[in-house]
C-alpha cells in the first residue's frame, strides 16, 4: 500500500473503535503523538489512550477533510473529529454536550506499515466546547510545579481529628486516567462513610495526591475493606491482569494534628474578626456569624 491507503485503513479503524485494528497499522517500533496522549505512545500506552478517548466519547469518529502524499514514505491528512461526551474525560462525569475539532496528522510509514504519527490540534477546543474552563500554565518553573485540584465535601463544618494522605507516581497519560478514575469512584464511596469530612485532589507533573479530613485516626481504615479502594491497591500492586496497573510509585499514610488554631469569621454587621467558637456563632454586635466555613 502506499502511505495515502495506508492512511485512509489508519482513520477507517480509528472510526471502528478498534484498537488493535489501529495497532496493526504500526511498525514494531512505530509511535504516536499528540498534544493531549503525549510523545511516543505505542503499544499498551496507546491503546490505553484510545480506549479512554472511546470510553469519553463512544461515538467518537474521523472525517477526513484532505489527505496526500508529502513524500514517497509520508502523508498529511486534515481531518475533523466529532464525537458526544457520554463517558468521564479527565474524571469528570460525562456532560452529555457534542464537539467538534480540527486537526492535522503528518503519518511517516516504513515497508507498508507507519513509523510515526505526529497530530496537532488545540487542545483548547474540546474543553472549552463542554463547557469547562481552560488555564494555561507551565508544568515547572524552577522548584515550582503547576497542576489541577479537586475538593470534594461532605458539607460538615468541624475541625479534622486526623489526615490521609495517598501520593501516586503516574507514568503515562493513560495512567493518569485509570488512577484518576478510581479515584474519582473512591471519592464518591467516601462520602457515604462515617466519619468523613472532606478531601482535596491534586495533580502536578507524574505526582497525584489525595488529602482527605476525618473526624478521628481510627475512620480511615474502613477505605481499606470496602468498595473500589481494595480493588484499587490490588492493581497497584499486581504484575498482570485483566485490568491495568496503577502507578509506578506509591505511599499512603495518616497524619493527626499538632495545633489547630481557631477559625476566625469576619462578622458582616461591624466587620470585626471574631472566634467562631468561643463566639458560638453571635458576634459582640448582635451580628450573626458563617458558621458553614469549614475547616479543610
Amino acid at each position: 500500500m502506499d502511505p495515502v491507503q495506508i492512511a485512509r485503513v489508519y482513520f477507517d479503524a480509528w472510526n471502528r473503535r478498534d484498537a488493535a485494528a489501529v495497532l496493526a497499522t504500526f511498525t514494531s517500533d512505530g509511535t504516536y503523538s499528540d498534544p493531549s496522549g503525549g510523545r511516543g505512545l505505542r503499544g499498551d500506552a496507546l491503546a490505553g489512550y484510545m480506549n479512554g478517548l472511546w470510553a469519553a466519547f463512544p461515538d467518537l469518529s474521523f472525517e477526513i477533510a484532505s489527505v496526500g502524499a508529502t513524500g514517497a514514505d509520508s502523508v498529511a491528512a486534515e481531518w475533523i473529529m466529532r464525537g458526544t461526551n457520554l463517558g468521564s474525560m479527565m474524571g469528570l462525569p460525562p456532560t452529555g454536550k457534542s464537539i467538534q475539532a480540527t486537526g492535522a496528522d503528518f503519518i511517516r510509514t516504513r515497508d507498508g506499515k507507519i513509523l510515526s504519527v505526529e497530530g496537532y490540534f488545540d487542545t483548547r477546543s474540546v474543553p472549552e466546547q463542554l463547557g469547562l474552563k481552560v488555564n494555561v500554565w507551565p508544568e515547572a518553573l524552577g522548584p515550582f510545579q503547576f497542576g489541577t485540584s479537586t475538593r470534594v465535601s461532605s458539607g460538615k463544618a468541624m475541625a479534622p481529628g486526623a489526615f490521609s494522605i495517598t501520593v501516586l507516581k503516574q507514568r503515562s497519560p493513560a495512567d493518569e486516567q485509570n488512577v484518576a478514575n478510581a479515584a474519582r469512584q473512591i471519592a464518591q464511596e467516601m462520602l457515604g462513610m462515617p466519619g468523613f469530612i472532606s478531601l482535596v485532589t491534586a495533580t502536578m507533573g507524574d505526582r497525584m495526591m489525595t488529602i482527605a479530613a476525618w473526624e478521628s485516626p481510627d475512620h480511615p481504615a474502613q477505605v481499606m475493606h470496602a468498595g473500589t479502594h481494595p480493588d484499587a491497591v490490588r492493581r497497584f500492586f499486581q504484575t498482570s491482569g485483566d485490568q491495568p496497573d496503577l502507578g509506578g510509585a506509591g505511599v499512603t499514610s495518616v497524619w493527626t494534628p499538632h495545633r489547630k488554631n481557631t477559625m476566625w469569621v469576619r462578622c458582616g454587621s461591624c466587620n470585626k474578626m471574631r472566634d467562631r467558637e468561643a463566639s458560638k456563632g453571635t458576634c459582640s454586635c448582635g451580628g450573626s456569624l458563617d458558621e458553614s466555613w469549614p475547616y479543610w
